[in-house]
């Protein structure tokens, strides 16, 4: 097992009045593919906003390379390596890709390495590369989940976290972008992903956690959780 390089420790969070997480823990290891799954409103998201403090823990712990970060703000966070994809893509529609893109870049450490991030954007995805000078607002959904990603990328991550990557697109797509994924965690990429297509999440990470009301009901291996009859039917709706 390679050495954790994310812990979430006893996380209590929530919005406002309403408590969402109720003690969650879990590990990221360097260069593997984690999956948190679960049912509509268990908390995932939340979690990933947790991490990387949209919403403000209100107790437990946040642990990055060994260092507390639980109470960094967001950019600090995103400077140190922790970056998130969010859900629903969020690109700026009037501006160039190639001008999303550098939104991804503006911290210093991502900006000391545009040049070989961008080179690396444009290898992972090439239709993205063909389509640096059109304005985001009229790529197709598909493409311009491949530019949200591709901001991530720009921001030089340690751990990549992507919220429901796949909403929204055709199976073919998501298959798609799920390969580029596999691409990149087997390139030595962190990544922890929140998914909604609990196949293609099963079938693609290393591990897997599945939260059900705002806890961890059961973690392991990706492959034993997949054939998990009673967790199949009972949080993921399989």
């Amino acid at each position: 097992m390679s050495e954790t390089i994310l812990k979430v420790e006893k996380v209590e969070a929530g919005y406002g009045e309403v408590q969402v997480l109720w003690g969650t823990s879990l590990e990221v290891p360097g260069g593997h593919l984690t999956t948190i799954v679960g049912a509509n409103g268990a908390g995932k998201t939340t979690t990933l906003r947790s991490i990387t403090g949209i919403v403000k823990p209100t107790s437990g712990r946040i642990i990055f390379e060994g260092e507390d970060v639980t109470r960094l703000p967001t950019h600090a966070k995103a400077e140190l390596g922790l970056v998130l994809v969010p859900e629903g893509r969020q690109l700026f529609a009037d501006m160039t890709v190639e001008e999303n893109l550098e939104m991804g870049a503006f911290g210093a450490r991502a900006r000391a390495h545009y040049d070989r991030n961008l080179e690396r954007v444009c290898h992972y995805f090439p239709r993205v590369k063909e389509r640096l000078q059109q304005k985001a607002g009229t790529l197709s959904g598909g493409e311009q989940q491949m530019v949200a990603v591709g901001r991530g990328l720009m921001a030089e991550p340690k751990v990549l976290m992507i919220d429901e990557m796949s909403l929204g697109l055709s199976p073919l797509l998501a298959q798609q972008l799920f390969q580029t994924l596999k691409e990149l965690r087997d390139d030595g990429l962190t990544l922890l992903l929140v998914e909604q297509n609990v196949h293609l999440a099963l079938a693609l990470a290393d591990y897997a956690y599945v939260l059900a009301e705002g806890k961890v009901h059961l973690e392991g291996p990706a492959q034993e959780v997949s054939h998990n009859d009673e967790i199949r039917k009972a949080y993921l709706g399989l």
